[in-house]
């Protein structure tokens, strides 16, 4: 998560819900992730929602065998979450940071 957190707070020292990534965690996801459409050089858009909350939302739902829809508003919008899992599924990111 970058300098402001959810609802523009700043970076949580602890957690806030169970499903959320600790410092270290999140270290080692981060190294995973495909790097930002805006920082490669075919160039991009900023991302709206940090990535940390985006992964957070998804562990979130695996966590609580919750529908798509039903995430709290503490985190992006469910499309949002959606679309990035759909894109992460379908490059194989999921099955890697899985395995």
């Amino acid at each position: 998560m970058g300098a402001a957190g959810r609802r523009g707070h700043p970076q949580r020292a602890q957690h806030r819900l169970a499903a959320d990534t600790s410092i270290a965690e999140w270290a080692l996801l981060d190294a995973l992730l495909p790097p930002p459409a805006c920082t490669t050089a075919g160039g991009g858009r900023p991302e709206k929602h940090p990535r940390r909350d985006i992964v957070d939302a998804i562990r979130y739902v695996v966590d609580n065998g919750i529908k798509w829809r039903a995430l709290p508003r503490d985190y992006p919008p469910w499309s949002t979450v959606f679309k990035w899992f759909a894109k992460w599924a379908k490059t194989g990111v999921v099955v890697m940071i899985r395995d």
